[in-house]
């Protein structure tokens, strides 16, 4: 973050404390451990040595606790520091889409996205990867809209899991529509050797949410498989997107549901083969039984 932006994050009251003396403004305020060892001084009727046992005792410690209390004040102020700069940080990529469509998704929409909220634009800067930052925002936030409406549309408990698949991928992909002309642009920022880890991960984590509202259970290999198909079902309806010219984008959601189908058909009919097989196999044997399983392996 460039170091105008670190100055005004990290602004704080003038409050300075040194060896149990605190310091408030320019008022200089004794502590009361000091006062206590003062008082002690002036009042005792021990030797000179026990008093300065006494002082040398009350000073340390008062020097102790002072000194864990300045470490605890320490962490308090950056960690305030950090989630004031995340805060901001967040309003500024809020406010960076709605430039997206005219600027694509570059460092220029994230410096009128700070603009707009009134922040330093050298704050663009401090992003670990400027365009990045600001698609995985959007990919997060559109996780967190359909999570939403998953919790609270009860119609979707009521289709059959293939078609309640393909109403959310159409749910999820239609977030993207207003962005299609740049979406293009994200695509190629996503698939950056430095960005591909994130990008794989918000995938994985949108279809193991999709999986999962249609109350999958799955704890072996299928877990996998399930998740492997529904990537491929989403990410060749996102390209198939980028093409559509019909209203409304029919012809995607009309391929969307083609290969949900065929998805579940491919499934529907391994299983078809192996009853049969195993069927089969009960009145002629198990080398049947075995052939279909190869064939058909999972």
């Amino acid at each position: 973050m460039y170091p105008t932006v670190a100055k005004r994050l990290l602004r704080f009251p003038a409050i300075y404390r040194i060896a149990g003396d605190e310091f408030i403004g320019n008022t200089r305020k004794l502590s009361p451990a000091i006062s206590k060892c003062s008082l002690n001084f002036c009042s005792t009727t021990e030797s000179p040595t026990q008093q300065s046992t006494n002082i040398s005792f009350t000073a340390s410690t008062a020097a102790s606790g002072s000194t864990e209390g300045g470490s605890k004040r320490g962490e308090s102020t950056r960690s305030q520091a950090k989630a004031h700069c995340q805060d901001e940080q967040a309003r500024v990529l809020d406010a960076s889409l709605r430039h997206v469509r005219k600027l694509g998704w570059t460092e220029a929409a994230m410096v009128a996205g700070a603009r707009d909220v009134d922040i330093s634009p050298s704050i663009a800067g401090g992003f670990p990867h400027k365009e990045a930052a600001l698609v995985e925002h959007f990919m997060d936030e559109c996780l967190r809209k359909l999570l939403d409406i998953i919790d609270s549309e009860e119609d979707l408990k009521n289709l059959i899991p293939s078609d309640r698949i393909a109403k959310l991928v159409r749910i999820r992909l239609e977030m993207q529509a207003p962005y299609i002309s740049k979406w293009p642009q994200a695509l190629s920022i996503q698939a950056q050797p430095a960005n591909v880890p994130n990008s794989f991960k918000q995938r994985a984590m949108l279809v193991d949410e999709i999986w999962h509202a249609c109350d999958d259970e799955a704890n072996d290999i299928d877990w996998y498989v399930k998740r492997t198909i529904l990537g491929g079902i989403y990410s060749t309806s996102e390209i198939y997107m980028l093409t559509d010219s019909s209203p409304d984008f029919c012809d995607t959601w009309g391929f969307l549901n083609g290969r949900v189908k065929d998805a579940f058909d491919l499934k529907k009919s391994v299983q078809e083969a192996q009853s049969l097989a195993e069927s089969i196999g009960a009145g002629m044997g198990s080398s049947v039984q075995g052939l279909v399983n190869t064939v058909f392996k999972k």
